[in-house]
């Protein structure tokens, strides 16, 4: 039988055909190994164009197709098709590449190829960190991506570097190891897959569990002389009482204005606190307000998300028997961090009620609510959701509480 390869390439009716073959020679079958392809969801004058090549006059007396259709799919048979149209097995790759426009690709090889650098991978990462078995189970659980080799063989040499000298003596910033190691000084920056990786790493050597609080990570790193940034955030105090005689104590008692305290200040040289009732705020506003009022009671400030000197803060707050009230926005981002302080450090939660959305009004501000948090008191969400707006800090009816006296009439917040 003579045929037009480009013509039966471009029937759209043989297209299932074709693409079923591709596949077969993409899986790593060789051509002349094939006898026969399944063929999912061929269209009826497909069907009939095989019989017609296919189907002897004495295949067709005794009612049996050699082009057999079943539930899952019609089975043709591939070295038959190839003798009828005169085709050899070499001539299959070529002809299915112009049918399906793509190129046949040996992907059990490449498979196979991926396999072995991969485990290459791994029996250098084993051989840099012998004494990280723990972390190199844990890299290798994760997997490795096509294009991530070369920089899982970077991350392999920097705390191969980074942990062969622990602890450091003197002791060397983050920073400064990250650029020592890496070339980068922020390559270990503490919210990265390598700063996890070497927090996770100097956790093993301390045979210890692997903190998540940002104060407990930094903490484990100073043991092992790495300083994690400890000048950057800051933690305002307003009227706080420290009865001390060292050098923060000295500076929160003559302070007239707010105190901006670092990790350093914090670590090095903590104050020593009266006892007295610390209101923790989310918001500076809220100590602009308490500024502009008067409010006699002492303040905390941790501008929104927990970070280490937020923490370090208020634990050492509760190892001091200070009692803590914290308050914040009303939102979902607000109500979790609210209910972690209130979990972890014992606080007692201020203007965070279902009473304190119905004193904002009906239109506390002009942002919609967002997405609920998985908070264990739905109440107060309730609440909101009635609404459909965020109470913020700065609205009068929260302000009231957690200052405890007026500072005008109810305003919508900001």
């Amino acid at each position: 039988m003579s045929v037009d390869l480009d013509l039966i390439a471009d029937d759209p009716d043989l297209a299932p055909l074709w693409a079923a073959i591709h596949d077969r020679l993409c899986s790593g079958q060789a051509p002349e190994r094939i006898a026969a392809v399944r063929v999912p969801k061929l269209p009826p004058a497909g069907i009939a164009t095989l019989r017609s090549w296919l189907d002897t006059t004495a295949r067709r007396r005794s009612v049996r197709s050699a082009v057999a259709v079943g539930t899952t799919g019609v089975r043709v048979p591939l070295r038959e098709l190839l003798t009828v149209l005169g085709l050899t097995a070499e001539h299959l790759p070529p002809l299915v590449e112009r049918a399906v426009g793509r190129p046949v690709e040996d992907r059990a090889a490449d498979r196979r190829t991926a396999a072995t650098l991969r485990q290459e991978l791994w029996d250098y990462t084993s051989r840099a960190l012998p004494h990280l078995p723990a972390l190199v189970a844990r890299m290798r659980a994760a997997g490795v991506a096509d294009d991530d080799a070369a920089s899982i063989r970077r991350l392999v040499d920097a705390l191969a570097a980074a942990t062969s000298q622990l602890p450091h003596s003197p002791a060397v910033s983050l920073a400064k190891l990250s650029h020592n190691c890496a070339g980068d000084p922020h390559y270990f920056d503490l919210d990265t897959t390598a700063g996890t990786r070497l927090v996770a790493a100097i956790a093993e050597l301390a045979k210890r569990p692997e903190p998540s609080r940002p104060d407990l990570v930094r903490a484990l790193l100073t043991d092992y002389g790495v300083i994690a940034d400890r000048l950057s955030a800051t933690v305002l105090l307003y009227q706080v009482q420290a009865v001390g005689d060292g050098p923060v104590d000295r500076r929160l008692r003559g302070a007239a204005t707010p105190v901006a305290l670092t990790l350093l200040d914090l670590t090095r040289t903590p104050p020593t606190l009266a006892p007295q009732v610390l209101t923790v705020v989310e918001n500076p506003s809220v100590l602009e307000a308490a500024m502009a009022c008067d409010s006699p009671g002492p303040l905390a400030c941790t501008s929104g998300q927990l970070s280490s000197v937020d923490h370090t803060l208020l634990q050492l707050a509760v190892d001091q028997g200070i009692h803590l009230r914290y308050s914040g926005d009303l939102d979902g981002s607000g109500l979790r961090i609210a209910e972690y302080v209130a979990r972890t450090y014992g606080a007692e939660l201020v203007a965070m009620d279902a009473s304190t959305v119905q004193d904002a009004g009906p239109e506390p501000s002009s942002v919609p609510l967002g997405p609920a948090p998985e908070i264990e008191e739905e109440t107060v969400w309730d609440a909101l959701r009635a609404g459909g707006r965020v109470v913020f800090q700065e609205h009068d009816a929260v302000l009231r509480q957690v200052l405890g006296q007026p500072v005008g009439p109810p305003k919508a917040g900001r």
